[in-house]
């Protein structure tokens, strides 16, 4: 198998935004897809095989070394984590995969199995944990932290030196003021204007003021 052949974790909407991205980044080919028992068989987008559920990884890793999770996180960040895990304790490589219509500084960090989708902009001296998802048009300002698992919904706006924690969920559209610090485990859900710190496990509402 060569070394570019990319297998696929999830096979639901998620999955689709990331073959996207994969293809137009070029450096990956992928193998094919693991979804849930009911999904095998099945295909995304007419070409890419659902070919088996996770309970096949450990033989799969035999012949294919790269692997990159796409089920999504909505919320809880618990499916992705065990996915991780497992796929560490395989073995497997878990590349970053960068849409090439993003903008990250050369001046910024970003963990294994991250992935960045089009349009969104990570700014210099950014630290971005492993197996994020920073999502469509999100922009990051300089100086952010933002910690593992954690998914950056599409168009949120983070403003410079801001820390996120990990196994966190930005919500679309959210704006954070500069330097507010959001502990882990929180779920900030879309459309929130963030002008203070929240502690760990902090669950701001759909249009409550903060």
């Amino acid at each position: 198998m060569k070394k570019n052949s990319l297998l696929l974790i999830g096979a639901g909407g998620h999955a689709e935004a990331c073959i996207d991205v994969i293809e137009y980044q070029k450096k990956y080919k992928i193998f094919g897809v693991l979804g849930l028992e009911k999904e095998k068989g099945k295909f995304i987008f007419s070409k890419y095989k659902v070919v088996g559920t996770d309970e096949d990884l450990a033989e799969l890793s035999k012949k294919i070394k790269n692997a990159l999770i796409t089920v999504g996180q909505i919320k809880s960040a618990d499916i992705r984590l065990k996915i991780f895990n497992k796929l560490k304790k395989l073995k497997f490589n878990l590349p970053i995969i960068k849409s090439p219509y993003s903008i990250v500084s050369k001046y910024s960090e970003i963990g294994e199995g991250t992935i960045i989708m089009h349009g969104a902009i990570v700014g210099p001296k950014v630290k971005i944990g492993k197996n994020c998802i920073i999502n469509s048009n999100s922009l990051i300002e300089h100086g952010s932290t933002i910690g593992d698992n954690t998914h950056v919904a599409t168009s949120v706006t983070i403003n410079g030196n801001v820390k996120i924690g990990s196994n966190t969920f930005i919500g679309s559209k959210t704006a954070i003021k500069q330097k507010v610090v959001i502990g882990d485990n929180s779920i900030i859900e879309m459309g929130q204007v963030i002008f203070k710190n929240c502690p760990p496990n902090s669950f701001i509402k759909k249009h409550e003021k903060n």
